[in-house]
């Protein structure tokens, strides 16, 4: 009995040995929560207050399932494997296979994945005849598990005009196929399990009778339905112990509704409420700038976490002029945390949005240091980057037949497999590329490949266009842009294209070569085969293999429920983290600042000894420079914890004062005295006009600036060919 109680610190044990009653085990971050649940299960089965058939424990993904099994086991002297402990479509699966009658399926019922969803939905809307460019599979597929997450079948689902009802007319009619072919998808599992129990009166007394302790992990991460068979499980009497981070809870584009966690305890009149606050993973001062954050949410049940160690280091902050210049700079400090020994497994470059992977993987890449994307792929394997690469391609060589298989029908132009085939024989017979056998295939299928065609001309007729002017023309006329803004989840892959210009506008930058104006416009950064090749050699086998000494890149989501011991947060702007969605979102009446903010508050606690936060004043948009207030996140974190890297700016703008200087290498006027160029001085240009300087790199004859012109644009210029002056 003491080996279980062992190691437990006072709110910790208290938890494992409540009385049987309900409870809520508010569980900060790193506050070893691992170390409530298996205990307390065994606790209440050693010492008698329930066998193990009487316990049911819920957790959300299989590995977390699996361990806690394995902790279990370790625990007792019995077989855990026949215990309900399990995800909840696990459970829901398990459940629904012993009483398959009952729930109307076929006793060997399969499974539908995401990918087999998807593929039952394009089957469904081919045998209706209905266009699925008006209704995307992959968007119906989610507009469906939405519903059923809601726990409503497409009867009680509101349809306000014909769109919609189609949609709902759809959600009908895929119900019924898969009742007729004797398949379930992931939300199904859990929708007809609860209507099981909710209908069947005898079954759902059996299972509430017989479950009396029931333990939920992460519990902030349920949504509604989730929510509802937990209850339903739970109304015969039994006890609800559930462990939660309200703080953690960043997934309502899932469905997750941080809110349950409030309900429970006002709708189950919880008498014991448990808070872990000791942290065992962060400084102090780390945990002090998560707090700081954290409590200008208003709705949250709280807590204040507080260090096993003592305060370490302070948080280190740094304004960069650009986001190429953050990534730079990212690069060196990386270089020198591992001069001082530091493993680059234990450093983790965490982002916002995958986007921004771009600019610090090409950094990285030029450096020669090995990382692994965590959770994700490199930039340039993103299926949305390979696309537009593929248009971009073609222009370049028509015959490129693996470019053109590879969006031919891509976005859906309606061009069959049979008219592929048929294209296929073509170009075997004429010993052709698939393209110049086009005009031999006939019929619609030769139509439609006629118009591709045709498509394919007109971009390569923009190919005389500055290379960020070209690739945002293929992603808008090639359809891509048209085809993920209609898309539920699409904003993510819009950011990667829009990433995808800002890759060409940079490459532009740093590999072209002055003109005698001084624009960096020269032939090889203009190049489209150079600039493809530049991006085939970063896309290539550069990612560090599996139990290498590599860096560690993620997004903030990605990276919840890991630790390292050095962490990076980037681009910490107001418009990108928080990201400018949820400054006017709100959910269910919740701010999306909110979450924004708990997003935050996980990110900075994934660090163990040593947090940088960073920021750049000017940043690439559609191959535009964009301006961006540093985010208000910044602002939260009290100054005493602070250590800046640059001079501090005034709330809400930018130390420019800092900017480097240059030497006179080209002609100025007298206004200048000599002392160089620096970054918000204003310039006159002979042909581009009067302009701002807004970055700057280089130093000598290799000295560079980048220049706003207002409308002739924002151009890069080399100091030692540019016909630059001063403003008076």
């Amino acid at each position: 009995m003491n080996s279980l109680l062992a190691h437990l610190n006072p709110p910790q044990l208290a938890a494992v040995t409540l009385p049987p009653a309900h409870a809520l085990i508010l569980a900060g971050a790193g506050s070893g929560k691992t170390r409530v649940l298996p205990p307390r299960i065994a606790w209440l089965i050693s010492t008698g207050q329930v066998s193990p058939p009487g316990v049911l424990a819920v957790t959300f993904t299989n590995k977390a399932a699996k361990e806690m099994q394995t902790r279990l086991a370790g625990m007792l002297p019995i077989n855990v494997r026949g215990m309900w402990i399990g995800t909840f479509h696990g459970l829901c699966n398990r459940l629904l296979r012993a009483h398959y009658r009952d729930a109307g399926l076929p006793q060997l019922f399969q499974i539908l994945d995401s990918a087999d969803q998807q593929s039952a939905v394009k089957r469904l809307l081919k045998s209706l005849n209905v266009d699925d460019e008006k209704f995307p599979p992959r968007e119906l597929c989610q507009f469906i598990n939405a519903q059923k997450e809601q726990g409503l079948r497409p009867a009680a689902v509101e349809a306000w005009d014909d769109w919609a009802r189609k949609r709902v007319g759809l959600y009908e009619a895929y119900e019924a196929q898969c009742q007729r072919e004797g398949v379930v998808d992931f939300a199904e599992l859990l929708l007809r399990s609860y209507e099981l129990l909710e209908r069947n009166e005898p079954l759902c007394r059996h299972y509430q009778e017989r479950f009396r302790h029931i333990l939920v992990d992460e519990f902030q991460d349920t949504n509604k339905l989730q929510y509802k068979w937990l209850k339903l499980l739970a109304g015969g009497g039994a006890h609800l112990f559930c462990v939660g981070d309200d703080d953690q809870s960043i997934y309502a584009f899932r469905g997750a509704d941080v809110g349950n966690m409030a309900d429970f305890e006002r709708e189950f009149k919880v008498p014991n409420l448990i808070r872990l606050e000791q942290n065992y993973r962060s400084h102090g001062n780390i945990l002090d700038a998560a707090n700081a954050i954290i409590k200008n949410n208003p709705t949250r049940l709280g807590k204040n976490l507080w260090p096993a160690a003592g305060s370490g280091e302070p948080i280190r902050i740094y304004e960069s002029y650009s986001d190429g210049d953050e990534a730079r700079w990212i690069v060196e400090e990386v270089k020198a945390l591992q001069r001082d020994g530091h493993a680059r497994a234990e450093i983790a470059l965490l982002y916002r949005s995958n986007a921004q992977s771009r600019a610090l993987e090409h950094a990285l890449f030029n450096a020669g240091l090995p990382y692994r994307v965590y959770g994700g792929l490199r930039f340039f394997e993103r299926a949305e980057i390979k696309h537009a690469l593929a248009y971009l391609r073609l222009i370049a060589n028509t015959d490129d037949d693996t470019a053109f298989a590879r969006v031919v029908n891509f976005p859906a132009r309606g061009i069959g497999a049979r008219s592929l085939e048929n294209l296929q024989d073509a170009a075997k017979a004429a010993n052709s590329s698939l393209h110049a056998a086009i005009p031999q295939v006939a019929g619609a299928g030769g139509a439609k490949l006629a118009a591709f065609a045709r498509l394919i001309e007109s971009l390569r007729e923009a190919a005389y266009l500055p290379l960020p002017e070209l690739v945002a023309h293929v992603v808008d006329l090639s359809g891509l842009r048209a085809h993920y803004q209609n898309e539920k989840e699409g904003q993510e892959r819009l950011a990667n294209l829009d990433e995808l210009i800002n890759a060409a506008a940079s490459f532009v930058a740093e590999e072209g070569t002055p003109n005698q104006d001084g624009e960096i416009t020269g032939e090889f950064g203009n190049d489209l085969s150079s600039f493809l090749a530049h991006a085939s050699l970063e896309a290539g086998e550069h990612q560090a293999g599996e139990g290498d000494d590599a860096l560690q890149l993620m997004t903030v989501h990605s990276a919840k429920g890991l630790e390292f011991n050095v962490v990076f947060i980037s681009g910490l702007e107001d418009g990108l983290f928080p990201h400018e969605n949820s400054l006017s979102e709100t959910r269910d009446g919740k701010s999306g600042l909110e979450e924004e903010r708990r997003l935050m508050y996980v990110a900075v606690t994934r660090a163990r000894q040593r947090l940088y936060l960073s920021f750049a004043q000017t940043r690439m948009l559609h191959g535009q420079t964009r301006y961006n207030l540093p985010s208000r996140f910044l602002d939260e974190v009290p100054e005493e914890l602070v250590k800046w890297l640059t001079p501090r700016a005034g709330k809400g703008g930018f130390a420019v004062s800092s900017a480097p200087t240059y030497p006179a290498t080209s002609r100025r006027s007298e206004s200048s005295g000599g002392s160089g160029f620096r970054i918000g001085q204003s310039v006159m240009h002979a042909k581009f006009g009067l302009g701002v300087i807004i970055n700057a790199e280089g130093g000598g004859s290799d000295a560079r600036v980048q220049v706003n012109f207002g409308n002739a644009g924002i151009k890069w210029l080399a100091l030692a060919v540019a016909k630059l002056e001063a403003a008076n």
